[in-house]
């Protein structure tokens, strides 16, 4: 069975590929622009591509029965209707929440016909790197939002997850709701990081103006989405759900552990 494994350079495509070997894939093909940075292991075939370029698909589609779909929402329609066209037979995406921002993946992979998992994660861990040029300078963070709470999930889980959902066949329609096994607040994290370090670390709310501006100065245009995102967390704190133990056999990756893993980020 071969599978395909799209956005290989990226942080969860790349772990896709590994976790695949781990459990017994013999025949991965991996979508990347860029193979020297995806540093694939030994045995993976490489496919040179990008899901936003089109005309590279075809030929990496050639044969395969199984697709990782990693996020790409511009071409998202395009790309399901050609792997549908090359005889695909399972998709499992990464999307995000239902009716949110990456809807678009799941509607794409819906409309093209091929049996499909979704993957829900909420905010990755890795967000908090949003934080680190902050921590190397001191031992305060500004931002917004300290008191709100949801259940981050890292990457390696999704991966872990995306994985046994490939090599299984029990999975056709099904959307899985990802989270990591606890529900922290914002101040929580950071003091999770600080214990990683070594440090104690300073939370510092910021509000109404000067909290848009902060993250429109470190996301650009997605700063007001994140933000709104947050503040409507506020309103719905997001519970940690038990789905990657479940569908793994392991418990998911507590916040702290990840930081600990992490800590060069930081440092």
């Amino acid at each position: 069975m071969k599978i395909l494994v799209t956005g290989a350079t990226g942080n969860v495509g790349r772990m896709v590929v590994d976790e695949l070997l781990a459990h017994g894939a013999t025949d991965v093909r991996a979508l990347t622009v860029d193979p020297d940075r995806a540093a694939l292991p030994p045995g993976v075939e490489v496919a040179r591509g990008f899901l936003g370029r089109l005309t590279t698909l075809p030929a990496a589609l050639e044969g395969v029965e199984k697709v990782f779909l990693a996020p790409h929402r511009e071409t998202v329609f395009e790309a399901c209707r050609l792997a549908a066209a090359a005889g695909v037979r399972h998709i499992v995406d990464m999307a995000g929440e239902k009716g949110g921002h990456w809807q678009v993946i799941e509607d794409g992979v819906e409309a093209c016909g091929v049996p499909f998992t979704h993957l829900e994660p909420g905010e990755f861990m890795s967000n908090s790197v949003d934080w680190a040029a902050q921590i190397r300078a001191g031992d305060v963070v500004r931002d917004a939002f300290g008191d709100v709470v949801n259940a981050p999930i890292a990457h390696e889980d999704i991966a872990a997850v995306a994985a046994r959902v490939l090599l299984s066949e029990d999975h056709e329609g099904r959307s899985y709701g990802l989270t990591g096994p606890e529900a922290l607040t914002r101040r929580q994290k950071l003091a999770a990081i600080g214990e990683a370090l070594g440090r104690d670390l300073a939370f510092v709310e910021l509000t109404g103006e000067a909290a848009r501006e902060h993250f429109t100065e470190r996301m650009g245009e997605y700063g007001d989405w994140y933000l709104d995102g947050l503040a409507q967390l506020a309103e719905h704190p997001q519970a940690a759900v038990p789905t990657v133990a479940e569908l793994t056999g392991r418990p998911a990756m507590r916040y702290v552990e990840w930081a600990r893993r992490h800590a060069n980020l930081f440092g």
